[in-house]
């Protein structure tokens, strides 16, 4: 590491202003504090010394990302190798490269399901970053400024929420519209009032929705490849397909309709991960464990966890009381809620964003049970989408600046009554 930073310090000036490449500065700033800790530091009053940056801040919400990238990857490897060890035919280049270096299908080997599912998750990271990390460094260069850190988790959430079926090419445009559209329009890294990740996702959903939805896109095999007893669709398309006029309790009857590798699917399978689904946002547990981590180093709130597991328990309650028999998903109990779909992901490393949510104490139980409470009402309410976390935070992310305009001027006015003469 001594010899790159001094071959870093000795090219530094070539970059700074005046140099031949100053253009270029943003870049190697870029590469520059991403290998080293800045070599300007604050000294005496009244400056606060602190080891937290924006970078280090990142660089936890990576560390609290990788159980769930971990059990994704494995789940993506296991789900495909679930199938394919059951008498399908192994899948394009990928299918090739395992048999040729003699790997194998089997869903029970660890090491087999881990590589395999890195064969569906490190496209979709490196064309993430790549195609996002350059229009960051552009744009900087451009603009003349230092390389914000913004999209560094941005680059690790979006191959967590995408299927792993999803082209390469949509990866990139939907990336490009993400970081352009959802961030650099507004200013850049702490000024967006989207988050970008979202807004990849929600591009991707209604501008291809045959490739982001359906039965077919949530296991990595071929469409052509269909089986009994084998689906790829998500445990929340079950519950909303169901016909609650021909079965009583339709939803239960539609999840235990799922048999991945000869067995139902059960609630600690939903809560492990073990199920169809994004590559990143199967596991309730993995999620739950990186939440561990950001409350602890307090880089994420726990108000707005909380408060958006009460929004959607007292819509779910309210929603099972009124006894539905026309529409299944009104029935699904709420343990089921939070551990199918996208719910515990979106909950601990999107609602949580700092920069989109409320900033206020109180503003973020509001926004958190506002989260919580449209969740429930759009798997319930809207029939042609049956997960409703990534709605919900984009529009809770539209609400936040009038919640915590709300919080501060009650705020004022409660100051002003408390000091009148």
């Amino acid at each position: 590491m001594k010899f790159l930073r001094n071959l870093m310090d000795k090219q530094a000036p070539l970059f700074k202003k005046g140099g031949k490449l100053e253009f270029f500065y943003p870049l190697f700033e870029a590469i520059d504090t991403f290998n080293f800790t800045p070599g300007k530091v604050t000294s005496g009053a009244p400056h606060v010394r602190d080891a937290i940056d924006l970078k280090r801040l990142m660089f936890t919400v990576v560390i609290a990302l990788v159980p769930c990238m971990f059990v994704g990857v494995w789940n993506v490897g296991y789900q495909a190798n679930a199938a394919l060890a059951a008498g399908m035919t192994p899948e394009g280049w990928r299918g090739a490269l395992i048999g040729a270096l003699g790997i194998g299908f089997n869903p029970n080997n660890l090491f087999a399901c881990l590589v395999h599912g890195a064969l569906y998750f490190i496209p979709v990271l490196v064309v993430a970053f790549t195609v996002g990390g350059g229009i960051e460094v552009f744009v900087a260069m451009i603009k003349k400024h230092e390389v914000n850190e913004g999209f560094f988790v941005t680059g690790f959430l979006i191959p967590c929420i995408l299927p792993p079926t999803i082209p390469l090419w949509q990866v990139a445009l939907a990336t490009a519209f993400g970081v352009v559209i959802g961030k650099e329009i507004f200013g850049g890294t702490g000024m967006n009032i989207f988050n970008p990740a979202l807004v990849t996702r929600a591009f991707l959903y209604f501008a291809y929705p045959a490739q982001n939805s359906g039965d077919k896109v949530w296991v990595a095999v071929s469409p052509e490849q269909a089986m009994d007893g084998f689906s790829g669709a998500t445990l929340l398309a079950r519950v909303a397909e169901a016909n609650p006029e021909t079965a009583e309790n339709a939803y239960a009857v539609a999840i235990n309709g799922l048999v991945v590798n000869g067995k139902p699917v059960t609630w600690m399978d939903a809560f492990l991960g073990w199920i169809p689904g994004s590559m990143g946002e199967t596991s309730t547990l993995a999620c739950l464990i990186g939440a561990a981590l950001l409350i602890i180093t307090g880089v994420a709130s726990w108000r707005v966890m909380v408060a958006m597991i009460g929004g959607c328990l007292a819509m779910t309650l309210l929603l099972n009381f009124a006894d539905s028999k026309t529409n299944e998903m009104m029935n699904l109990p709420f343990q089921w809620h939070f551990v199918v779909g996208a719910f515990a992901f979106g909950m601990v490393f999107m609602a949580t964003e700092p920069v989109t949510g409320a900033y206020t104490q109180s503003g973020k139980f509001v926004y958190g049970a506002g989260i919580g409470i449209m969740t429930a009402l759009i798997r319930t309410v809207n029939p042609a989408f049956p997960e409703g976390v990534m709605l919900a935070i984009l529009f809770m992310n539209i609400l936040a600046p009038l919640i915590d305009y709300v919080v501060v001027a009650r705020n004022i006015n409660r100051r002003v009554a408390r000091s009148a003469v």
